[in-house]
């Protein structure tokens, strides 16, 4: 039986679908810590250099599979590249299944939280003790009654399609998201901090920088734009030939930087306008995630004029980044069972999102709620404790092994296939391109020598102990 294949209404379908995928909570909470830790200015510069070099170039390899082969995942790979390629393929649909499952849990927080400062807007701040959070984490049927609730949602608009769910989805949040994002920036620009700010982000000083910064820096426009998993690929698949890849992706990259910056300004901006809180970050007192969901409700309502407003706004922005995002991740895996066993959407959809959300309970209680589940490693095992490092607990475990090793691995697929297994002149013909130019050959030369090389760097910092998870 053949199925219709779905496809995006327009070029701007896919730029907010796309850039939704990009834009997530990695680009509100830990872009603005790892250039804290990394002095602002020259990690800003690295990070932006890398973006072109790296992650626009892979980026636009995926979504050329996607494109060519008007499959998603391993059945692309399978068509353009053969039965051996299609392990790629499968690779980025594992990383996607696995990133969902604990991505979900986290992403259920911002309900929480959204709730939370709601009730506090609407009747007043009631400080919380100091093991609230911990309680909140440890609180199993909690965690998975939240996990439920954005399971339910991705589910509800994945299980629409592409062009009348995803594609209609992104159209609203994005633009909402920018908003937000604009919205949280000029509040901040009022605070005392703004102007340290500024000189902290965009201040270039290469002395201040540590040596593993650069490293930082490489793997964030990396991990940042959603490479590896096979999500631009899933994306691709429904463009249209007449699109444009390289514009197209450039605006995607634009917007994913665009993002990061502004959330870098005022993250940096409160922080800096606040000698506690400075303090306390600086010390490393404070973590991504207590940042996000302790620290921040906290400063809108005791230290920021507007806060009963901008607090709810700002749980609200952190949810649509969180789903803009597990809305490709649900995608990556669903359309491959669709393109590879000829399911339905609705059978793919659901039966791919209840296997998901099976393992999003057990990374729901590995925060506190089952002690087995919190506790698990493998750092005494052979292989597996290179492989998982030093990491505890079920979430802990599946953020590693997919950030530290799935995704480096299946990008720097990416880059072997496209940049040398392909054809120059299958790719030329791909494009619409009779001969070769300077774009052709510096993108071809990027994935062909810089990206290998900056992945492969990633990789060897992994298994000498680095984490980027």
């Amino acid at each position: 039986m053949t199925i219709q294949r779905d496809s995006w209404g327009s070029k701007l379908g896919f730029i907010m679908a796309a850039s939704g995928s990009a834009v997530g909570l990695g680009n509100l909470w830990k872009f603005p810590y790892i250039t804290w830790e990394n002095n602002g200015g020259a990690f800003v510069l690295v990070y932006l250099v890398a973006v072109m070099i790296l992650g626009l170039p892979i980026m636009m390899g995926e979504i050329f599979v996607g494109r060519a082969a008007h499959l998603s995942g391993a059945p692309a790979y399978k068509k353009l590249g053969g039965l051996g390629w299609s392990k790629l393929g499968y690779l980025g649909a594992a990383a996607g299944g696995i990133i969902l499952s604990y991505y979900m849990v986290i992403a259920g927080w911002s309900l929480y939280s959204f709730w939370q400062c709601l009730g506090w807007s609407l009747g007043g701040y009631d400080m919380p003790s100091s093991d609230a959070f911990g309680n909140f984490l440890s609180n199993g049927p909690l965690q998975i009654g939240l996990t439920l609730m954005f399971t339910l949602m991705n589910v509800g608009i994945v299980l629409r399609g592409v062009g009348r769910g995803i594609e209609s989805a992104t159209k609203i949040m994005m633009p909402i998201l920018v908003l937000l994002m604009l919205y949280l920036v000029i509040t901040a620009m009022f605070m005392p901090g703004r102007n340290d700010a500024f000189a902290m982000i965009f201040s270039v000083d290469f002395a201040n920088m540590p040596a593993m910064g650069y490293l930082e820096a490489v793997g964030q426009a990396f991990f940042s734009l959603s490479l590896g998993l096979g999500a631009m690929v899933a994306y691709g698949s429904y463009m249209k030939k007449t699109d444009s890849i390289t514009n197209s992706a450039i605006w995607v990259v634009s917007l994913d930087t665009l993002f990061a910056l502004l959330a870098c300004v005022a993250m940096f901006t409160i922080i800096l306008s606040v000698p506690e809180l400075k303090a306390q970050v600086s010390a490393g007192e404070v973590g991504t995630v207590g940042m996000l969901f302790i620290t921040l409700p906290q400063l809108f309502y005791t230290q920021m004029q507007g806060g009963v407003v901008l607090a709810p706004l700002f749980f609200i922005l952190v949810a649509f980044a969180a789903l803009s995002s597990t809305l490709s991740l649900g995608e990556v895996v669903a359309s491959m069972m669709i393109d590879r066993r000829g399911w339905s959407r609705k059978k793919a959809v659901l039966i791919t999102s209840g296997v998901v959300f099976c393992g999003s309970i057990f990374a729901a209680l590995s925060l506190g709620a089952s002690q087995t589940l919190s506790q698990v490693t493998f750092r005494d095992v052979p292989v597996l404790g290179i492989i998982f490092s030093s990491k505890s607990g079920i979430l802990g475990l599946l953020d590693h092994l997919a950030a530290n090793w799935l995704l480096p691995i299946g990008g720097l697929g990416t880059t072997l296939f496209v940049g040398w297994f392909l054809k120059n002149d299958f790719i030329l013909k791909e494009l619409g391109v009779k001969n070769s130019n300077v774009v052709f050959n510096l993108w071809i030369w990027c994935l062909r020598i810089v990206a290998p090389a900056a992945i492969i760097a990633l990789i060897i910092a992994v298994a000498t102990g680095k984490d980027f998870s």
